[in-house]
């Protein structure tokens, strides 16, 4: 059930210290000498702008649980500061707010998505998919909700669109623009980390097992949807990070949102 990470490397030639993208990424490998247990890894790597893309992940207006909405409240306006550092440097934007594109129609970051060159998906890779380590079968909230309704409409209106993003929550639509724009390195951040983060058609399953790309979650930009009167019994905060080092043994590794800041022409 232990998944092999791949090394991420990406082209880097001709490329000046302040051009790269200098990441510090994070996964987990078995320790298997003496007791068992979990090592985290720390690597430094370069990704060439160009070649980069952030996939935001259902960043919605409002959402059925209020604490999942209070928490992108607080969210997402670092999340757009660190969206416009990145946009500036080059990387490619795509808004996946699912369930929303009626908003959207005839927006250009949504028009010119549509005209995309349809590219096959190739055939999902065979990837290890453990359980996950909280539970949230009654849907995560730790607000007391318990019937979830869509109650968004939108994306958070914190969360710029510029007209050169792309906006879609379709895997395919996503998988055409990223063969176009020769992306090899996905970036996700959003909500919510053990759900649609890693589920969405658009998100980081999918992507893992096409086997296209170098993938990676911005791990301070993100949230789970767990309650805490559920398994394992811990905060909500404490379960989000459960999540994230779940992530980081069985699906990819993770950086901060200070990567993408970090020596920037802006910065």
């Amino acid at each position: 059930m232990i998944a092999n990470i791949p090394l991420i490397v990406s082209g880097t030639s001709g490329l000046t210290d302040n051009d790269a993208l200098q990441l510090t990424i994070l996964h987990q490998v078995p320790k298997t000498t003496g007791r068992n247990d979990w090592r985290v890894v720390e690597e430094e790597v370069l990704w060439q702008p160009s070649e980069t893309a952030i996939i935001i992940v259902d960043m919605w207006n409002k959402h059925w649980s209020w604490g999942a909405t209070e928490r992108v409240d607080i969210m997402a306006p670092r999340m757009n500061a660190v969206i416009n550092t990145a946009r500036d440097r080059g990387i490619q934007i795509i808004h996946a707010p699912s369930d929303t594109m009626d908003f959207y129609d005839g927006h250009p970051a949504r028009a010119w998505v549509l005209d995309v060159p349809h590219v096959e998906m190739p055939d999902p890779i065979e990837h290890p998919d453990p359980p996950q380590p909280v539970d949230s079968s009654d849907g995560g909230s730790d607000t007391g909700e318990e019937n979830g309704y869509k109650a968004w409409h939108r994306q958070h209106s914190a969360i710029e669109i510029k007209d050169e993003d792309a906006i879609s929550d379709n895997g395919q639509e996503v998988y055409n623009v990223l063969k176009q724009k020769g992306i090899k390195n996905l970036l996700y951040m959003g909500v919510h980390t053990n759900m649609c983060v890693l589920g969405r058609s658009f998100a980081i399953k999918a992507m893992v097992q096409s086997g296209q790309f170098n993938v990676a979650l911005v791990r301070d930009l993100t949230d789970a949807m767990y309650n805490p009167f559920k398994p394992p019994y811990v905060s909500h905060e404490e379960g989000t990070q459960l999540i994230i080092a779940y992530i980081e043994k069985f699906w990819c590794p993770t950086i901060t949102s200070d990567d993408l800041t970090a020596n920037s022409p802006t910065s």
